[in-house]
């Protein structure tokens, strides 16, 4: 069956009244010192020998995951050279969310390198599958019906962060969705908990110096009151091709660029559950004429796929009709049979 995940509200108009830190902030460096030792270790793993059960068993301990030698250096040359343009368009950011120093470009699936090899790497994508993929049966009538909803893109950003960049708040990307969480001992062993994997590609190497992203081990499974500490961070330090990637529940945030002359670049992705609406909305950033040119996979999740049951259909069928029109008239049933489900999943 489809998990709560983390949404603890009493109904879908709930407001959740916030009760204080249930866990203040450490103090002192001897304090900070003595937590910090109680959360779990990341590991380092590389694209080439790890497997994705390793992922997966590293995710549910400790949140994030680094990937050695993820993309290679080609790809990232070609990638680079199609967001340079659109970073050097973008403006400073109005608030304090980030710093002015640093400069965004979206729509990353509009790079094919990009949309190939960050985004559609299959370590990550496998991985989004076994968190991220959610089935279930409902009653129609009598007769017992099962649904698969797959993930889909939740957004794309390529960061530059620029030195004299300070360190962004630590903050949790499962916050679109109005994730009030619960707190967790261990990760639940049907892996339904979160609503969003993160994949970040070092488009140059991340230090500590240069503003590496910061994250807290094991905060995934804190509940919502909990409060980040800044003194339990990590930092995902990376060299140019290797990946790090995160839950959505997990507090991070950019770190401090303190170098005189460094640029810290990063192409990033969100997936998500294909209930769940969109972060960066790609049913309108790219016309029809743009996401034709995109392969079939990429299409798919960038929303041109259903949602069983019922979800996301046009003109009562799969989405994909909008750019292939061979998928066909609707007006049929758009769930499975106990046959065909049976074959892809294995029902609570």
């Amino acid at each position: 069956m489809a998990p709560r995940l983390g949404l603890s509200h009493d109904s879908a108009s709930s407001f959740h009244t916030s009760k204080g830190s249930s866990t203040p902030p450490t103090k002192t460096k001897k304090e900070a010192e003595a937590v910090k030792a109680t959360l779990p270790k990341v590991v380092s793993l590389d694209a080439e020998t790890c497997t994705v059960d390793e992922i997966v068993e590293a995710m549910k301990v400790t949140g994030g995951v680094i990937i050695r030698n993820a993309v290679s250096h080609d790809a990232l040359d070609q990638i680079e050279k199609d967001m340079r343009p659109r970073l050097e368009e973008d403006s400073p950011w109005e608030g304090d969310f980030f710093p002015k120093q640093t400069r965004r470009a979206y729509q990353l699936l509009s790079s094919p390198v990009c949309a190939r090899e960050v985004v559609m790497h299959p370590l990550y994508q496998q991985t989004c599958d076994k968190f991220l993929t959610t089935k279930n049966w409902f009653w129609s009538g009598h007769e017992k019906t099962y649904a698969t909803s797959k993930p889909q893109i939740m957004n794309t950003v390529c960061f530059s962060i620029n030195p004299g960049a300070h360190a962004q708040p630590l903050h949790r990307d499962d916050w679109c969705y109005q994730v009030v969480a619960q707190k967790a001992e261990k990760y639940p062993e049907d892996l339904q908990r979160d609503t969003g994997i993160g994949w970040f590609v070092a488009g140059k190497e991340a230090t500590f110096e240069n503003g590496a992203t910061r994250f807290i081990p094991g905060s995934h499974l804190w509940e919502h009151s909990r409060e980040p500490d800044d003194n339990l961070v990590e930092y995902a330090e990376l060299k140019r091709g290797d990946a790090f990637m995160m839950f959505a529940s997990c507090y991070h945030g950019g770190g401090a660029n303190t170098t005189k002359d460094q640029e810290r670049l990063l192409f990033s992705c969100f997936m998500t559950r294909g209930w769940l609406r969109q972060e960066e909305n790609h049913y309108i950033s790219f016309t029809r004429e743009e996401t034709l040119k995109m392969d079939k996979d990429v299409q798919k999740i960038a929303g041109y796929q259903l949602s069983e049951p019922f979800l996301g259909w046009v003109k009562s069928t799969d989405p994909m009709v909008v750019l292939d029109p061979s998928v066909g008239v609707g007006n049929k049933d758009l769930f499975q049979k106990e046959e065909s489900f049976a074959k892809t999943a294995q029902p609570a």
